[in-house]
């Protein structure tokens, strides 16, 4: 059977990470992406690095431009424009993330573009939104995880605002881009409308603080930073073997009654302890008792005593670790394209599975 996305064309003028990862994506599920760059630098983060292949390519760039074709043209000659005009009068797609005002300038705008292709689903990225007050503010990720809220929850505590290890906000819009694009070719295709499809990093990164950006507005409680606990859930955190770090995660008032009884019976029937809510309450007397009980044997005696009752707890990896993980689990997580590997899209079909035929393009 054909990809799920076979026939569609996608203009991909993104650069970085949030426009890129979303036509990778796509263009795993079938679809055809001409990623358009500059002369001589090209995306900017093929110079993002170390670390670099053996190619001397950054390892940023190959992690989200696998699957498609390249192109390169200079936006500011008119020449080259009208090259760009023709691949999108011939796409279904265009994904831009410039700034606003920007593919204007280049007479690529929707308004401009739309004429010659009324179905075309034209997908803009920014960082802050459309509006005068928004153009002027730079889309930087690490930028997106302060003001939105991010940091203020991430870190040892209030005092200690931290970013993720990933630039998480980029991936989440790429992630939304996704869904608003198939969505307007699903319209296209049904009522025979094209449309433009905007998102930006912080409403994104919003939409991604889900229960914490909840607790703000429908209770009115601002969250804090807790390191490695939450703010609903207890016990759900880090901590220490004898030896080294391990995870706990106990969901509910169950699995709180199954484990105490596995490492300490009384805490069953401690009252401070008998219900989440109380848990959380309570959480202080709860994470010193817990810790001076799991210093006692080693983070691996801890997994494998309750990972047999079933009990979710699990070894802090490194990513290598957590690839050896996946690879033992028959996850197939890495793929390899004409030697240049990357990680497997994480959708499986039944049917039209996801293809990899293209190595991430070199810059002509």
């Amino acid at each position: 059977m054909k990809p799920p996305l076979a026939g569609i064309k996608i203009a991909d003028f993104s650069r970085v990470l949030a426009g890129p990862y979303a036509t990778m994506l796509l263009a795993d599920l079938g679809a055809e992406v001409v990623k358009v760059e500059r002369p001589t630098t090209g995306d900017d983060t093929r110079s993002w690095g170390p670390p670099f292949d053996k190619d001397g390519t950054a390892t940023y760039f190959l992690s989200v431009n696998r699957n498609k074709s390249g192109l390169t043209l200079d936006l500011s000659k008119p020449a080259d424009q009208k090259i760009a005009q023709e691949l999108i009068a011939s796409s279904d797609v265009v994904v831009e993330n410039f700034g606003s005002g920007v593919m204007e300038r280049f007479n690529l705008g929707y308004e401009q573009v739309v004429v010659s292709n009324p179905l075309l689903i034209y997908c803009s990225i920014t960082g802050f939104g459309s509006s005068d007050s928004a153009k002027a503010l730079p889309g930087y990720d690490l930028l997106l995880q302060g003001v939105s809220g991010l940091m203020s929850i991430t870190g040892a505590d209030s005092n200690d605002p931290t970013k993720v290890g990933v630039a998480l906000v980029d991936v989440i819009t790429g992630l939304h881009a996704v869904t608003g694009i198939l969505t307007a070719l699903r319209v296209a295709e049904q009522q025979g409308v094209g449309q433009k499809v905007e998102l930006n990093l912080l409403s994104s990164s919003l939409s991604a603080l889900v229960n914490q950006a909840s607790a703000y507005v429908s209770a009115g409680v601002i969250p804090v930073a807790m390191g490695n606990a939450h703010p609903s859930i207890a016990p759900y955190q880090v901590f220490s073997g004898s030896d080294k770090k391990f995870v706990l995660a106990i969901g509910n008032d169950q699995q709180f009654i199954k484990f105490a009884n596995a490492v300490s019976p009384e805490l069953a029937t401690d009252a401070r302890f008998s219900t989440n809510q109380l848990r959380v309450k309570n959480l202080g007397d709860l994470t010193q008792i817990l810790d001076h009980l799991f210093a006692t044997k080693s983070a691996a005696d801890w997994i494998e005593l309750l990972g047999k009752i079933e009990i979710p707890v699990g070894a802090i990896n490194n990513i290598k670790e957590a690839i050896e993980l996946a690879t033992s689990l028959g996850l197939d997580p890495v793929v390899d394209i004409a030697g240049s590997k990357s990680i497997a899209n994480p959708i499986t079909f039944s049917k039209t599975p996801v293809t990899y035929s293209k190595a991430p393009p070199k810059l002509s």
